[in-house]
């Protein structure tokens, strides 16, 4: 991998981890520019969101990039949880969330009506930190999730080693990071666990935030990232972007066809061949069939309301830059992902997002274009 191609995600973690929040708040000369109009014309004013980590280095680039065209995207990385709730509340003006909306979910979003739109993807990584192991490693779903539930508690362990033969696994006890808030890579990452073990799916389940058997608790990608470089013989979960930045190794995963699969551009990709798009486009990539896919490869969306002007009191410049956003995110912005270490959208579910996004209007009138 060319380590060129890791420098705008290195800076751009480095700024999410001194607390910059206003993606539009520095001027990125060396980005690639694109287009900010909005149906034909251009956009200026400012949009607040809040939710997702395993996002916020896509967000805090593209929006230094629309700095430049009058465009100021605010987003303030607290959890997929936490993002929902602020567009709930009417906090933030659109939330950045990793799983589909919920029935639950729903039900809080009482302002107008909520639309979920899908952006991209990217790879939940399995990131470990082991005395004399710096690659290589191979884990199958069981075993993972006996690790996490404190059933698996040395390196050692007869699971691991069958799955990783010439490799000299320490005796040492392992150390369990996980998620301490309300989290859609949690949630992302206990789906996979618990479509291999039914313990994990009776006793522990899926969500954003579950009751842990065991470990050290951390909040955002990044945290658990500084969790994890800081305690020898650890593991923990976090999106690949994060990964790479610290210089961490992380596991081949087993897939669904019984491949050992490394998270890759490639293989975070093919998750997204053939994913089923239901009506309201809540889709998953988690565990997808594809004999070349990585299994814990997410998706993440941009939940609104389809009138933020009536819903939320936008005023119509602002509702346009939060289109113009959306626009860049599924327009030139998808281009540019590689860079940052997602995948872009297969291009069937490409033409649905944009399609969903020509939907948003500010009291009756369109505020997104194409995404072209």
């Amino acid at each position: 991998m060319n380590p060129k191609r890791l420098l705008p995600a290195v800076a751009i973690l480095a700024a999410l981890a001194t607390g910059a929040a206003a993606c539009g708040s520095s001027n990125d000369k060396g980005s690639s520019s694109g287009s900010a109009s909005t149906s034909g014309s251009s956009a200026s004013g400012t949009v607040n969101g809040a939710g997702s980590t395993f996002a916020a280095p896509v967000y805090q680039q593209f929006g230094s990039q629309l700095k430049n065209q009058g465009v100021t995207v605010n987003f303030q990385p607290v959890g997929s949880g936490a993002g929902i709730a602020a567009l709930a509340q009417g906090t933030a003006q659109f939330a950045g969330s990793d799983p589909a909306l919920t029935p639950d979910d729903v039900k809080t979003l009482t302002k107008g009506d909520p639309i979920q739109i899908p952006v991209f993807f990217g790879a939940i990584t399995a990131s470990y930190n082991i005395s004399g192991v710096k690659s290589g490693l191979k884990l199958d779903g069981p075993t993972l999730a006996s690790i996490f539930q404190g059933k698996i508690t040395t390196w050692n362990d007869p699971a691991i080693a069958t799955a990783n033969p010439g490799v000299k696994l320490p005796s040492s006890k392992i150390t369990v990071v996980h998620r301490s808030d309300e989290s859609g890579t949690t949630k992302g990452f206990t789906t996979f666990l618990s479509a291999y073990s039914p313990e994990w799916k009776s006793q522990v389940g899926a969500d954003k935030t579950v009751k842990w058997p065991t470990g050290t608790g951390a909040k955002g990608n990044d945290g658990v990232a500084a969790a994890i470089k800081q305690s020898q013989n650890s593991i923990g979960y976090v999106e690949q972007a994060y990964a790479l930045a610290n210089n961490f190794s992380f596991a081949s995963i087993k897939n669904k066809s019984g491949s050992f699969v490394a998270p890759t551009l490639q293989s975070t990709s093919a998750a997204g061949d053939g994913v089923k798009i239901p009506s309201d486009l809540g889709i998953s990539t988690i565990d997808a069939p594809g004999a070349d896919a990585y299994p814990i490869t997410s998706q993440t969306f941009i939940d609104t309301y389809k009138d933020p002007c009536k819903a939320l009191g936008m005023k119509q410049g602002d509702a346009k830059a939060m289109g113009a956003f959306l626009d860049y995110l599924l327009g030139d912005g998808q281009s540019q992902l590689e860079q940052l270490q997602y995948a872009k959208l297969p291009s069937d579910l490409l033409s649905k997002s944009k399609q969903a996004a020509s939907q948003l209007t500010c009291n009756g009138s369109a505020i997104a274009g194409s995404g072209s």
